[in-house]
Protein backbone atom coordinates (compact mmCIF):
# COMPACT_ATOMS: atom_id res chain seq x y z
CA UNK A 1 0.00 0.00 0.00
CA UNK A 2 3.07 2.26 0.77
CA UNK A 3 4.35 1.28 -2.90
CA UNK A 4 1.13 2.61 -4.44
CA UNK A 5 0.49 5.48 -2.28
CA UNK A 6 4.33 6.61 -3.30
CA UNK A 7 3.38 5.63 -7.46
CA UNK A 8 0.30 7.84 -7.18
CA UNK A 9 1.65 10.93 -5.76
CA UNK A 10 4.73 11.00 -7.48
CA UNK A 11 3.27 10.69 -10.64
CA UNK A 12 0.85 13.02 -10.11
CA UNK A 13 3.44 15.56 -8.94
CA UNK A 14 5.64 14.40 -12.35
CA UNK A 15 2.44 15.43 -14.60
CA UNK A 16 2.05 18.64 -13.59
CA UNK A 17 5.71 19.57 -13.28
CA UNK A 18 6.45 17.73 -17.06
CA UNK A 19 3.34 19.07 -18.65
CA UNK A 20 5.01 21.85 -20.77
CA UNK A 21 7.78 20.18 -21.53
CA UNK A 22 5.01 16.90 -22.81
CA UNK A 23 4.05 20.21 -25.20
CA UNK A 24 7.16 20.59 -26.79
CA UNK A 25 8.04 17.13 -26.75
CA UNK A 26 5.05 16.79 -28.96
CA UNK A 27 5.68 19.22 -31.02
CA UNK A 28 8.94 18.44 -32.10
CA UNK A 29 8.00 14.44 -32.74
CA UNK A 30 4.82 15.60 -34.98
CA UNK A 31 6.48 18.04 -36.91
CA UNK A 32 9.53 15.65 -37.84
CA UNK A 33 7.42 12.73 -39.28
CA UNK A 34 3.96 11.82 -40.17
CA UNK A 35 2.41 9.90 -37.54
CA UNK A 36 1.03 9.82 -33.95
CA UNK A 37 2.70 11.52 -31.84
CA UNK A 38 2.55 8.43 -28.70
CA UNK A 39 2.44 4.91 -29.92
CA UNK A 40 0.65 2.15 -27.81
CA UNK A 41 1.97 -1.45 -27.41
CA UNK A 42 0.62 -5.09 -25.82
CA UNK A 43 2.88 -6.01 -23.02
CA UNK A 44 2.92 -8.24 -19.91
CA UNK A 45 2.21 -7.08 -16.68
CA UNK A 46 1.83 -8.54 -13.33
CA UNK A 47 1.04 -11.99 -13.27
CA UNK A 48 1.75 -12.07 -16.95
CA UNK A 49 -1.96 -9.94 -17.55
CA UNK A 50 -1.52 -7.95 -20.96
CA UNK A 51 -1.87 -3.99 -20.70
CA UNK A 52 -0.99 -1.11 -23.43
CA UNK A 53 1.77 0.50 -22.52
CA UNK A 54 2.76 4.44 -23.84
CA UNK A 55 5.63 5.64 -24.81
CA UNK A 56 6.57 8.72 -26.98
CA UNK A 57 6.65 7.48 -30.65
CA UNK A 58 10.98 7.70 -31.88
CA UNK A 59 10.61 6.19 -34.96
CA UNK A 60 8.82 6.52 -38.17
CA UNK A 61 5.17 5.26 -37.83
CA UNK A 62 5.06 1.79 -39.33
CA UNK A 63 8.52 1.29 -38.46
CA UNK A 64 7.81 -2.35 -37.09
CA UNK A 65 7.66 -3.43 -40.39
CA UNK A 66 10.29 -2.23 -41.83
CA UNK A 67 13.95 -3.01 -41.54
CA UNK A 68 14.69 -5.46 -38.60
CA UNK A 69 11.22 -5.43 -36.97
CA UNK A 70 11.39 -6.03 -33.29
CA UNK A 71 15.23 -5.44 -32.92
CA UNK A 72 16.66 -2.12 -32.76
CA UNK A 73 19.86 -0.67 -33.87
CA UNK A 74 21.92 2.46 -32.75
CA UNK A 75 22.27 3.99 -36.16
CA UNK A 76 18.80 2.64 -37.10
CA UNK A 77 17.99 4.64 -39.80
CA UNK A 78 13.83 4.01 -38.20
CA UNK A 79 14.84 6.11 -35.81
CA UNK A 80 14.00 10.07 -36.02
CA UNK A 81 16.39 12.81 -34.78
CA UNK A 82 14.25 13.42 -32.20
CA UNK A 83 13.73 10.06 -31.08
CA UNK A 84 17.83 9.65 -30.80
CA UNK A 85 17.82 12.62 -28.02
CA UNK A 86 14.46 11.31 -26.35
CA UNK A 87 16.09 7.55 -26.06
CA UNK A 88 19.29 8.65 -25.33
CA UNK A 89 17.83 10.21 -22.09
CA UNK A 90 15.02 7.78 -21.85
CA UNK A 91 11.73 10.71 -21.60
CA UNK A 92 10.58 8.30 -24.87
CA UNK A 93 9.23 6.96 -21.45
CA UNK A 94 7.61 9.17 -19.73
CA UNK A 95 4.23 8.62 -21.04
CA UNK A 96 4.35 5.43 -18.65
CA UNK A 97 3.37 7.60 -15.88
CA UNK A 98 -0.14 7.25 -17.63
CA UNK A 99 0.30 3.41 -17.26
CA UNK A 100 1.29 3.96 -13.24
CA UNK A 101 -2.01 5.90 -12.23
CA UNK A 102 -4.09 3.17 -13.71
CA UNK A 103 -2.39 0.71 -11.89
CA UNK A 104 -0.63 -1.35 -14.51
CA UNK A 105 2.76 -0.06 -13.67
CA UNK A 106 5.20 0.67 -10.89
CA UNK A 107 7.47 3.82 -10.89
CA UNK A 108 9.94 1.30 -10.08
CA UNK A 109 10.17 -2.76 -10.94
CA UNK A 110 11.21 -5.21 -14.06
CA UNK A 111 10.94 -3.24 -16.90
CA UNK A 112 7.59 -4.92 -19.24
CA UNK A 113 8.37 -6.95 -22.20
CA UNK A 114 6.39 -7.95 -25.18
CA UNK A 115 3.79 -10.73 -24.78
CA UNK A 116 5.55 -13.21 -26.86
CA UNK A 117 8.88 -12.56 -24.96
CA UNK A 118 7.22 -13.66 -21.55
CA UNK A 119 5.81 -17.14 -23.84
CA UNK A 120 9.02 -18.20 -23.87
CA UNK A 121 9.99 -17.88 -20.18
CA UNK A 122 10.86 -20.86 -18.20
CA UNK A 123 9.16 -20.87 -14.35
CA UNK A 124 12.05 -19.55 -13.04
CA UNK A 125 12.01 -16.29 -15.13
CA UNK A 126 8.68 -16.40 -14.82
CA UNK A 127 8.62 -15.11 -11.20
CA UNK A 128 9.93 -11.44 -12.51
CA UNK A 129 6.05 -11.34 -13.04
CA UNK A 130 5.16 -11.19 -9.35
CA UNK A 131 5.47 -7.42 -8.97
CA UNK A 132 4.25 -4.88 -10.97
CA UNK A 133 6.68 -3.83 -14.33
CA UNK A 134 7.86 -0.22 -13.94
CA UNK A 135 9.41 2.43 -15.32
CA UNK A 136 13.02 1.51 -14.45
CA UNK A 137 14.63 -1.39 -12.58
CA UNK A 138 17.37 -3.00 -10.63
CA UNK A 139 18.49 -4.33 -14.12
CA UNK A 140 17.90 -0.65 -15.84
CA UNK A 141 20.73 0.70 -13.38
CA UNK A 142 23.25 -2.31 -13.83
CA UNK A 143 23.42 -1.92 -17.41
CA UNK A 144 20.78 -2.17 -19.18
CA UNK A 145 20.60 -3.41 -22.48
CA UNK A 146 24.09 -4.11 -22.00
CA UNK A 147 23.22 -6.88 -20.41
CA UNK A 148 22.07 -10.16 -21.86
CA UNK A 149 18.41 -11.36 -21.79
CA UNK A 150 19.17 -13.86 -18.70
CA UNK A 151 21.02 -11.38 -16.90
CA UNK A 152 18.62 -8.80 -16.41
CA UNK A 153 16.07 -10.97 -15.70
CA UNK A 154 18.03 -12.64 -13.08
CA UNK A 155 18.32 -9.03 -11.80
CA UNK A 156 14.69 -8.51 -11.79
CA UNK A 157 14.17 -11.85 -9.79
CA UNK A 158 16.50 -10.78 -7.61
CA UNK A 159 14.70 -7.27 -7.07
CA UNK A 160 11.37 -9.30 -6.49
CA UNK A 161 13.57 -11.37 -3.65
CA UNK A 162 14.52 -8.05 -2.14
CA UNK A 163 11.83 -5.76 -2.56
CA UNK A 164 12.25 -2.66 0.16
CA UNK A 165 10.81 1.21 0.00
CA UNK A 166 14.87 1.79 0.11
CA UNK A 167 15.68 0.03 -2.52
CA UNK A 168 13.21 1.82 -4.52
CA UNK A 169 15.47 4.73 -3.39
CA UNK A 170 18.14 3.94 -4.37
CA UNK A 171 17.40 2.56 -7.85
CA UNK A 172 15.12 6.10 -8.46
CA UNK A 173 18.38 8.18 -8.03
CA UNK A 174 20.68 5.78 -9.52
CA UNK A 175 17.84 6.52 -12.73
CA UNK A 176 18.87 9.84 -12.58
CA UNK A 177 22.49 9.51 -13.03
CA UNK A 178 22.36 6.93 -15.83
CA UNK A 179 19.56 8.80 -17.61
CA UNK A 180 21.18 11.77 -17.40
CA UNK A 181 24.77 11.52 -17.05
CA UNK A 182 26.37 8.41 -17.39
CA UNK A 183 23.59 6.78 -20.52
CA UNK A 184 24.60 3.35 -19.71
CA UNK A 185 23.25 1.06 -21.05
CA UNK A 186 21.07 2.41 -23.96
CA UNK A 187 22.07 -0.23 -26.56
CA UNK A 188 23.89 -3.28 -26.16
CA UNK A 189 27.73 -3.69 -26.82
CA UNK A 190 27.49 -4.37 -30.51
CA UNK A 191 24.83 -1.44 -30.68
CA UNK A 192 22.06 -4.42 -31.31
CA UNK A 193 19.27 -4.27 -28.92
CA UNK A 194 17.64 -8.14 -29.81
CA UNK A 195 14.07 -9.84 -29.41
CA UNK A 196 14.30 -12.16 -25.98
CA UNK A 197 13.09 -15.84 -27.08
CA UNK A 198 10.87 -15.28 -30.42
CA UNK A 199 11.10 -17.32 -33.82
CA UNK A 200 10.53 -14.65 -36.87
CA UNK A 201 7.47 -15.81 -37.15
CA UNK A 202 6.26 -14.79 -33.60
CA UNK A 203 7.96 -11.57 -34.03
CA UNK A 204 5.61 -11.47 -37.38
CA UNK A 205 2.35 -12.66 -35.71
CA UNK A 206 2.83 -10.64 -32.25
CA UNK A 207 3.68 -7.31 -34.27
CA UNK A 208 2.29 -4.30 -32.44
CA UNK A 209 0.15 -2.32 -34.48
CA UNK A 210 0.88 1.57 -32.65
CA UNK A 211 3.87 0.28 -31.30
CA UNK A 212 7.19 -0.23 -32.97
CA UNK A 213 10.28 -0.51 -30.87
CA UNK A 214 11.57 -4.00 -29.10
CA UNK A 215 11.42 -3.62 -25.13
CA UNK A 216 13.89 -1.23 -23.77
Amino acid sequence: MTKRGIDISVSLIWLILLSLPFVFIALAIKLESRGPIFFRQRRAGMNGEVFVIWKFRTMVDGAVHKGLGNTVTKDDARITRTGKLLRALSLDELPQIMNILTGDMSLIGPRPTLVHQVEAYNDHQRRRLEVRPGITSWASVNGRNRLSWEDRIEMDIWYVDNLSLWLDIKILFRTLWVAFVTRDGVYAEDGANDDFGATPAAVSSNAPKTGTEVNR
